[in-house]
This record gives C-alpha cells, structure tokens and sequence, in this order.
C-alpha cells in the first residue's frame, strides 16, 4: 500500500475539533429598559391662578371685593371667565385656601413697579476714606470735616487714616489725639465701629451714622 507524504511524517499533528454546543434554546434573555429622562417642571414666579391652582374647593373673593364664601373650583373659574378675568391664590395656606377674581396683568405689573420702587429706594451703604495729617492746619482740617459730615448724612461710614511720615512715627500720640478729637466732634452723629490701630506707617479708625 502506498503512503502519502502526509501519512509518512512521523511528526504529523492531529488536531481534534469539538462540535459546537447547541444553543439553549430555553435561556432567558435580559433586556435592560431605560426610562427617558424627564426634566423637572418649571416653577413659576408669583402666586398660582387659573388652571394651576389644584384644590377642591376655595373661598372666593369676587372682581367687585365681596366675600363669596366657600366655593367648588370649578365654579370660581367659570365666574372669573365670565368676568374675562383671571383667578388668583392670593392666601394658600388658609383653609380652603382664598382666591381672588382679578386682572392677573395688572398685578403682576403693579408688583413689578413696587419691587422696582423698593430697589430705587434702598440705600447701598458705603465706606468713605478721608485722609488727614497727623499736623493738619485747622483749615484743611475743617475742610475734611465738612466732608465727614456729609458723608454721614447720606449714611455713609467714614474710614479716617492718618499717614505718618519720617520722624513723626517718634509722636504717635499727635495721631491719637486727632482720631480723639474728631470722635468727639462727631459724638451726636456717629459712633467708633473700629477702635484706632496702626497698620505699618497708617493709623486708622472707622465710624458709623448713628
């Protein structure tokens, strides 16, 4: 019998394949279902009105101001549409909570106009620095405190810094003395909120409108 080179090798590998398994037909698939993302609802400025305001039944206030006691929801919203008007919350805590028939426009403008009003009105209080001398002439003195004055009508607080040069660090008390003395000139007006120290060649000390 003939062999055929391949049969000759004396090295010849055999390799041995195993058949593949058959799928298990009954295994359980795992489906991960992913919920999309839902934002959170937009809050709204201003008190609820209309078809926000979700509660059973209310104590009505009219468009003409009389008290109509307590009354369903859906029958407050079909008077405040008669009357084209909008129907506000305007007390939520109380119980049931009260509600207004009124021009939801027109509140929100006045209210807008009162807050604008408010900001107008309000004072930013600020921090003025005078600076003096420690060896001021009663001229310029007088001058700076002219200033301080009117500063603490506009209600402002004033920073009073001395600046000490050369040799008059050696009299300190100079410096002392005026911070004293406008303390007392201004007694009926205002008052220390920082006590006089000296950072480096500077004394300071600040006062506040009564």
């Amino acid at each position: 019998m003939l062999l055929t080179p391949a049969a000759r090798s004396p090295h010849r590998r055999v390799h041995l394949f195993k058949p593949k398994e058959p799928l298990n037909e009954t295994a359980e698939e795992t489906t991960t279902i992913r919920r999309p993302f839902k934002a959170a609802a937009p809050t709204k400025d201003g008190p609820r009105s209309n078809r926000d305001i979700r509660v059973p039944r209310v104590q009505l206030i009219d468009a003409d101001g009389q008290n109509r006691g307590d009354v369903s929801i859906n029958d407050a919203l079909l008077l405040a549409e008669e009357a084209g008007l909008d129907l506000v919350e305007i007390s939520p805590n109380a119980v049931p909570p009260v509600v207004k028939i009124l021009d939801l426009g027109k509140l929100k403008y006045a209210n807008q106009k009162k807050a604008a009003e408010a900001r107008k009105n309000q004072k930013v209080i600020e921090i003025k620095e005078i600076k003096m001398r420690p060896n001021i002439d009663s001229h310029d003195y007088e001058t700076k405190m002219k200033a301080v004055r009117r500063f603490f009508e506009e209600g402002d607080k004033v920073k009073l810094t001395l600046r000490f040069r050369g040799r008059e660090m050696a009299h300190m008390e100079l410096g002392m003395q005026l911070l004293n003395k406008v303390r007392e000139e201004t007694s009926a007006i205002a008052k220390v909120e920082a006590e006089p120290k000296l950072e480096g060649r500077q004394m300071m000390m600040v006062l506040a409108p009564r």
